[in-house]
């Protein structure tokens, strides 16, 4: 039990919450490890999981809570390290906190900007290192363009029982493993009304999935496994542009750990999405992807250049968006408090 207040910052990316925590616990700032080292870190560390459940469990949180703590990135090409965390434990990517984390430290003045222009802050993830590339007008914050890791299909067509029936979904890696199928696949929509059945089916996609091992990242385990689950629709047909591009619009929500709703369009999630349309050839190289959230924030996305990862075809995707400030918070412990560090009812 930590006695001291927690400072923190909370910000939000497309109504998605980030609860930004600047003095991480000692256990994940100490000298010579990378992030994806501090991540591992801080999973075995009774001190850091117990700051973790008290800044996301109630009656300081709630079920969908998400946030980072800030540490050392690898070397001195980054700015600086974010460990990501939500109500389960420690992901390995958040393109939404990014797109917060970038606002944030040019709105606090940590890497300086000017008043007009795109200033890059450079971020040390457990996925590796991406980039947020923030546009100022007139001195504050415009946009915010998560420029990610590359992303890739792992598998297509993976069947899945459900007890809705079962499903075949794709997965696929934007930072981390995600499992992507419509939603009109299950009888539901992207729709607030249906959150509670995709919240369930959410889950039972991704522990089948799981138990079968079915998402092994072909380098690095630490990466292995499905996060989560992004139900898609098209929300109208493609408008071609005068250029001779295009523009889709899809809906989707993202269910992940356990349960979780991302209220944003998710980033990571986005990116992974890119992937795939990118293998069918249903996004090329300047197409934008209109991805939009369940509770109507939009998230802008491209495919920034193609690569390849692991020896397969692969895309960087960028992601824009916008994060704002929604208040500092000391939060403070009682060591008398019979229900530290807090609690999660949904």
């Amino acid at each position: 039990m930590r006695t001291e207040p927690v400072e923190t910052v909370d910000w939000h990316t497309g109504g998605e919450p980030f609860r930004i925590v600047p003095q991480a616990p000692p256990a994940v700032t100490q000298a010579g490890l990378t992030v994806a080292e501090r991540r591992m870190a801080a999973m075995a560390s009774d001190e850091v999981q117990w700051t973790r459940a008290l800044l996301c469990g109630e009656p300081r949180g709630h079920a969908d809570m998400y946030g980072a703590f800030l540490v050392p990135p690898d070397d001195a090409g980054a700015h600086l390290g974010a460990l990501f965390w939500h109500k389960d434990g420690f992901s390995t990517a958040c393109g939404h906190g990014t797109i917060a984390l970038g606002a944030w430290a040019v709105a606090s003045g940590l890497v300086p900007a000017s008043a007009d222009g795109t200033t890059d802050v450079v971020i040390d993830v457990p996925s590796g290192r991406v980039t947020a590339s923030v546009r100022t007008v007139g001195g504050r914050v415009a946009d915010v363009t998560f420029i990610n890791v590359p992303g890739y299909v792992h598998a297509r067509g993976v069947e899945v029982p459900t007890s809705r029936g079962t499903v075949a979904v794709d997965i696929a890696f934007g930072g981390a493993m995600y499992a992507v199928l419509p939603a009109e696949r299950l009888g539901l929509r992207v729709r607030p009304e249906d959150i509670p059945l995709l919240i369930a089916a959410g889950r039972e996609i991704r522990d089948a999935l799981n138990a079968a091992d079915a998402a092994g990242h072909p380098e690095d385990p630490r990466l292995s496994g499905v996060y989560g689950t992004v139900f898609t629709e098209e929300a109208g047909p493609p408008a071609h542009r005068p250029d001779g591009t295009r523009r889709l619009h899809h809906r989707n929500v993202t269910v992940f750990a356990d349960g979780e709703v991302d209220r944003s369009p998710c980033g990571s999630g986005t990116a992974a999405r890119v992937a795939l349309l990118a293998d069918a050839r249903e996004l090329q190289p300047g197409d934008e992807l209109l991805h939009e959230s369940v509770v109507g924030s939009v998230f802008h996305a491209r495919i920034a250049r193609l690569t390849t990862a692991h020896g397969l075809p692969a895309v960087v995707p960028a992601v824009t968006g916008t994060a704002y400030a929604t208040g500092t918070c000391r939060f403070t412990v009682d060591p008398d408090d019979t229900l530290l560090p807090g609690f999660v009812l949904r």
